[in-house]
This record gives C-alpha cells, sequence and structure tokens, in this order.
C-alpha cells in the first residue's frame, strides 16, 4: 500500500511542480514522470512474483483500475474559426464637389433616413452665377421667339433663327449643369441608419474622397471569416453552422453560409466565408469579435476512447484494456490506430472492438500483464 502512496505522491508532485507558462517543459516532466511509474509498476511485479515463491498470495498487490466497456456511438468532429462583425449598410460619405461646410444639420449618434439633409456646403457663388444666367436665359428665350416668328413668316435669315435657338439651348443647358452642382451641395444620406461619426466642422473645406461621416445601419449584419484552404471541399453556401460571441456568452445561433470565396488568398492560404444575420436588439456591433464553429465529420458507428489515456512509444500509439487470462484479469496493451479527436474524446479506427473494456482510471499505473481489478 506504501508504493501505492509513494506512486500518488510523485504524480502529485509532478502536477505541482510544472511551470505554466512552459508547455514543453511540462511535457518533459510528464513524460519523465510516467515514465518512472512505468518502471516503478515493474519493480512491483518483479517482487510481487517473488513473495509468490515464499507462499504469499500476492492478492494485496492487485492494482484498482476503472474500465469502460466501449461501443460503437456516433462521432461527431467540428473545428473553429474566427470572424469578423461588419454592417450590410454602412456609407463613408464625402461630398462631391469642393466647397466651405456652411452647416451640419446632424450629430454622432443621431438615427438618419435614407435621403435626409446631413450637411450643405456654401453655394453663394454658386447661386449668383446661376442668377445671372436666369436673366441672360430671359434675355435669350425673348430673342429666340422673335427670331422664330419672323422666321415663321419668311422674313429674316435662317442663320440668325439657329444662332436665336442655339444661344437660347446653351444657357439652357449651363443653368442645368449649375442647379446640379448646387444639389450637390446639399448633403444627403444615401441609407438609413445611424451618424456613428462626423469628421469635419463648420467653416472647414470639404472636397470629393474627403470622408465627411460615417451612416451605419445595424439592423443587418454580416460575419466575415478566413478558413483555411484545406476545408474548402467540405463547405457550401447554405450549410448551417453555429455562430458565437466572446464578447456575447449567452448569444448563440445556427446560421447557414451565405456565400464563399472563389479566390484563395496567395498570403495566407485562405478563403473567405460569410454569414448574414438580423442583429439581436442592437447588441452586435461592426468589428466585434465572432466564433464559428464548422461541422466537418460524421460516423454515426464509431469507437472512442478519451484522448487522454492514449499513449505512444516507438511502435506508435497504444491503450490498456482489460483480458481474463487463466481466471484474472491482467491489463493488456493494444496498439491502435486514432483518428479524429474532438472534446477530449479519440476516434479509433483499429486495434479496438466493440465491447473490450478500456482502462480509463489507472491506466497510467499499469503495464502490459500487471494484475487488475475493476472499481
Amino acid at each position: 500500500m506504501r508504493k501505492f502512496l509513494s506512486i500518488a505522491i510523485i504524480v502529485l508532485i509532478a502536477v505541482s511542480c510544472e511551470p505554466a507558462d512552459e508547455k514543453e517543459t511540462i511535457k518533459a516532466q510528464i513524460k519523465e514522470y510516467k515514465d518512472e511509474v512505468s518502471q516503478l509498476n515493474i519493480k512491483i511485479k518483479e517482487l510481487e512474483q517473488e513473495l509468490l515463491s515464499y507462499g504469499e498470495t500476492g492478492e494485496h498487490f492487485i492494482l484498482p483500475v476503472g474500465a469502460d466497456v466501449i461501443r460503437e456511438r456516433p462521432f461527431n468532429h467540428y473545428f473553429q474559426a474566427s470572424g469578423t462583425v461588419d454592417a450590410v449598410d454602412k456609407a463613408y460619405i464625402s461630398p462631391e464637389i469642393n466647397g466651405q461646410v456652411k452647416e451640419i444639420f446632424v450629430e454622432e449618434g443621431d438615427y438618419v433616413k435614407k435621403g435626409q439633409l446631413l450637411a450643405r456646403l456654401n453655394t453663394s457663388i454658386t447661386e449668383n452665377t446661376i442668377q445671372e444666367l436666369k436673366t441672360q436665359l430671359n434675355l435669350a428665350n425673348t430673342l429666340y421667339e422673335k427670331q422664330k416668328q419672323l422666321w415663321d413668316k419668311n422674313i429674316g435669315s435662317e442663320v440668325q433663327y439657329l444662332q436665336a435657338k442655339n444661344n437660347k439651348e446653351a444657357l439652357e443647358n449651363k443653368l442645368q449643369t449649375l442647379e446640379a452642382q448646387l444639389d450637390m451641395a446639399f448633403v444627403k444620406s444615401p441609407i438609413e441608419g445611424i451618424i456613428d461619426a462626423i469628421f469635419i466642422e463648420e467653416g472647414e473645406l470639404a472636397m470629393p474622397g474627403l470622408q465627411l461621416m460615417q451612416v451605419v445601419n445595424l439592423n443587418k449584419l454580416k460575419i466575415y471569416s478566413n478558413v483555411s484552404e484545406k476545408y474548402l471541399p467540405l463547405i457550401n453556401k447554405g450549410d448551417m453552422v453555429e455562430l458565437t460571441f466572446p464578447t456575447f456568452p449567452a448569444i448563440t445561433m445556427d446560421v447557414a453560409v451565405e456565400r464563399t470565396g472563389n479566390v484563395v488568398n496567395l498570403g495566407n492560404r485562405t478563403f473567405p466565408v460569410e454569414l448574414r444575420i438580423d442583429n439581436i436588439d442592437g447588441k452586435l456591433k461592426p468589428n466585434l469579435l465572432a466564433l464559428i464553429t464548422f461541422h466537418d465529420f460524421n460516423d454515426n458507428n464509431a469507437l472512442i476512447v478519451p484522448s487522454i489515456i492514449i499513449k505512444e512509444d516507438i511502435k506508435g500509439a497504444y491503450v490498456y484494456i482489460v483480458k481474463e487470462v487463466e481466471g484474472k484479469k491482467t491489463a493488456k496493451k493494444i496498439y491502435i490506430t486514432s483518428g479524429m479527436s474532438y472534446n477530449d474524446e479519440t476516434m479509433v479506427l483499429s486495434g479496438l472492438n466493440a465491447g473490450d473494456k478500456v482502462i480509463t482510471e489507472g491506466y497510467s499505473l499499469v503495464t502490459d500483464g500487471t494484475e487488475v481489478k475493476i472499481i
């Protein structure tokens, strides 16, 4: 019993001495301690055999273990990718013409409708030019009408008539252009949404390409994710995925894939995946981190064991099962071929059969042939 207590103390020391920030050191220490435990078990077995030669039954040295009978059951594998939230409708607004900002009619946080006036540029020069053109156009219309009346009576020359008509139409076109420019001085919202930011103040110069405001509509959102190209054959439009948000752990939803990209990024070997969702009470915001869980594998008749019980040596991966040998329960080392792992479980492709009793507790204390009892 003291030997088993010593083994337990060794394992506890191994756990308590692990440095949290040195993974490789931890793995090396675990391997070292497991090797030591394995050597101790071999020595214990040798001593048990020696006791048997003195007539001892060795009953007190039967190792208690926990074992599970493995059955075929469904196994599902998932993988996760991070994504970024963005608004479906958003607008970075800049004016179509140069001009000094005369008035700003909204503030950050205001809700605006499509077509609502946001700001006005200084239009005094354009308005004066329009007024001058209207005066010239009135005269041009009068001259044109008189020339037309004379031409209809076959009085005067055709050249005079055509010159009057051309002058009138040219002024009309100039007036139309200036009125269009005047309309461009009134900056309107192209979408319905919230004024998220205003980047310029009254009196400053605005020009095309220089951002004036940002309007965003949070009702409809899209989630972008860049997924490794190895999953390209497994993800299709319409596939259902699970969407979660670390900032809002309570929000979980099943969403269909809206689209997958058609080009693989040469820099990081990924392709884009896009989802579309309705916002929930306006909680979700653009640039919020999202996590997308994809289902990429399913086997309804898989043999599954806890990942932690799988050990490896120079020959490969193995587990211990309980076998009856001459009426005694012993641990038997079985080499396996392991498949996918998920949620601390691993699918076994070969080496085990349904009904095998796999040692799940005390698996680090046994060696091949160790007598055990199931607790």
